[in-house]
C-alpha cells in the first residue's frame, strides 16, 4: 500500500469509526434474516443436515457484504457530489490510489460486518470441524467475493446521479442468493428456476464455502466460484477505471 492509499484508506475509516452505525447497519439485516429463517421457516426446510443454521450460514455472509458494498458507492458517491474527488486531482495524488481507498475501506468494513454474523450464528448453534487451512480457503473466498462486488460497486459510485441511484444497484445482489443453494437445496425448485439457480455465481460460491466447512472436501464448484468471482472482477476493474478516466480526466 503506498503512502497515498494509506492516507486516503485512513480517512474512510475514520469515517466509519466515528459512525459505527455502517456496520451495525449491514450487520442486522442478515442476523435478523439469521432468526427468522432458523427458529420461524427452520423446521419447515428440508435441507438434508442436522443444522439449519449451518447449512444457511453461507448465503447469509454473502447477503452481509452484497449489503455492505452498498456503502462503497455511497461514499464515492458523496465524494464526487461535494468535489472532494475533483479537488484529490488537482493534488500530487497517484489517480489509482482514490479507488483503492475505497476498495480497501470496503474489504475491512465487510470483514467486520461478516465477523459479527459469524458470532451471531455461533450463539445461534453455528459449528465447524473445519482446520484452520479450511477456514483460510473460506476467508480467500469471501475475500475475492467482497473485492468483486466492490469494484462492481465502484461504477455507480462514480455514475449515479443521486443517492438512491447509487445503492439501488445492490438490491439485486442481494435477491440473488434466494434463488441459489444459499436456502434451500436447488433439487426441491421448479426445472426453468433450478437451471437459473445452478448456474449463477452465488451458487458456486455458497456450495464451496459450505463444503470447505463442513464436508472437508471440495470439489469443481471451488473453481467455477473462482472463475466467477475473477471474471467479475477484472470487467468491474476495467470499467470503473475507464469511467474515472473519463469523469475526473
Amino acid at each position: 500500500m503506498n503512502s497515498n492509499t494509506r492516507v486516503l484508506f485512513g480517512r474512510l475509516m475514520r469515517t466509519i469509526l466515528h459512525s459505527p452505525d455502517t456496520i451495525i447497519t449491514v450487520a442486522v439485516t442478515p442476523i435478523m434474516m439469521l432468526l427468522l429463517f432458523v427458529y420461524v421457516f427452520g423446521g419447515a426446510i428440508e435441507t438434508g443436515t442436522d443444522s439449519y443454521v449451518n447449512y444457511l450460514l453461507p448465503g447469509i455472509l454473502l447477503i452481509t457484504i452484497a449489503s455492505g458494498v452498498a456503502y462503497t458507492s455511497l461514499r464515492l458517491f458523496t465524494d464526487m457530489k461535494s468535489g472532494l474527488m475533483a479537488r484529490f486531482m488537482t493534488m500530487p495524488i497517484k489517480r489509482s490510489s482514490v479507488l483503492w481507498a475505497h476498495v480497501l475501506t470496503s474489504l475491512v468494513s465487510n470483514a467486520l460486518a461478516v465477523a459479527v454474523v459469524i458470532l451471531a450464528a455461533v450463539l445461534m448453534g453455528f459449528r465447524s470441524g473445519a482446520d484452520i487451512l479450511e477456514w483460510l480457503a473460506v476467508v480467500g473466498v469471501l475475500l475475492l467475493f467482497t473485492i468483486s462486488l466492490t469494484w462492481l460497486a465502484v461504477i455507480p459510485g462514480l455514475t449515479a446521479d443521486s443517492m438512491e441511484g447509487a445503492t439501488a444497484y445492490s438490491y439485486p445482489l442481494i435477491f440473488l442468493p434466494f434463488i441459489s443453494s444459499a436456502f434451500v437445496p436447488t433439487e426441491t425448485m421448479p426445472a426453468v428456476v433450478r437451471v437459473f439457480a445452478e448456474n449463477q455465481p452465488v451458487t458456486s460460491i455458497v456450495n464451496s464455502i459450505r463444503a470447505l466447512l463442513y464436508q472437508g472436501s471440495v470439489g469443481s464448484d471451488i473453481w467455477t466460484s473462482l472463475a466467477w468471482c475473477i471474471g467479475i472482477m477484472v470487467i468491474a476493474y476495467f470499467i470503473a477505471n475507464t469511467v474515472f478516466k473519463r469523469k475526473l480526466g
